[in-house]
């Protein structure tokens, strides 16, 4: 069967009642659960997750507050942001599954990991923004603009859709409450007894969350994988689906025993 040129064609809307709120997410394929949380710009389905679609059930959240969800006022921080989101899987019956958090999203899948680990198969962190340098702040302006700061290559990309003001200063005042600190000792003392395999991926030239930061998950995660993908920036599966799904599908049937190919595309430190 062809493939759409729309990134999320094969994808169908569901929602689910969770810990108050009314979650809509969108689902596609069959197998292992795959649950994806969105960066901070909120649910925007790529060619990455197409690929993973292929070959598992991948079921991507638009968490309660973002996009056309009503406003979220109720959230205190990114920890219960965590625990409203493992609620959402269990009432959807998926028992154990894998988790990928993209960005904000690989902060508050850490927190949802963190206090349910005997539900979560394996963790992918897609540049994730739980441990940033002091300063850091999420990509805001234009679309342009927001292009040149989530792509390596924004000329090789699609425009950004043009956001809608008022969920944008709706999403962008719930981000500020919710973000953690830039680092959390909370979180990183935590980390060190998080037994859940862990894949850790960052572009190359992300230039929202330095590459660099990666080194502090290896270090405080027992059991963490951290891959480099060549020549990608801050969205990774957007911008090289085809090296991130290849890794993201290796880890997750293989964990910790998982081969990075040694090909141009990726690098591995």
């Amino acid at each position: 069967m062809a493939q759409s040129d729309t990134p999320g064609a094969s994808f169908r809307e569901g929602v689910v009642e969770a810990d108050g709120f009314r979650i809509r997410y969108m689902e596609a394929g069959e197998g292992t659960p795959l649950v994806h949380l969105h960066g901070a710009g909120g649910l925007r389905l790529n060619r990455g997750h197409d690929l993973l679609s292929q070959t598992r059930r991948v079921i991507a959240f638009e968490m309660p507050g973002f996009g056309a969800s009503a406003e979220n006022l109720r959230t205190k921080n990114i920890v219960e942001l965590g625990a409203t989101m493992a609620v959402a899987c269990a009432k959807l019956g998926l028992g154990k599954y894998n988790l990928m958090g993209t960005s904000f999203g690989g902060a508050t899948a850490l927190w949802q990991a963190v206090q349910n680990p005997a539900s979560v198969l394996g963790l992918v962190l897609e540049a994730p923004a739980a441990i940033r340098p002091a300063g850091t702040v999420p990509p805001s302006g234009t679309p342009e603009e927001m292009a040149r700061r989530l792509y390596a290559h924004p000329e090789r990309m699609p425009p950004l859709p043009a956001p809608d003001p008022a969920v944008q200063a709706q999403t962008q005042a719930l981000v500020r409450r919710l973000r953690s600190p830039d680092r959390d000792p909370d979180l990183e003392a935590r980390l060190r007894d998080l037994a859940v395999p862990t894949l850790v991926l960052f572009g190359t030239l992300d230039r929202v969350i330095p590459p660099e930061m990666g080194r502090h998950y290896k270090e405080l995660i027992p059991n963490c994988q951290l891959v480099f993908v060549y020549d990608a920036g801050h969205s990774i599966g957007a911008e090289r689906p085809e090296a991130f799904a290849d890794v993201v599908s290796d880890f997750l049937e293989r964990h910790e025993a998982f081969v990075i190919r040694r090909t141009e595309t990726l690098i591995h430190p």
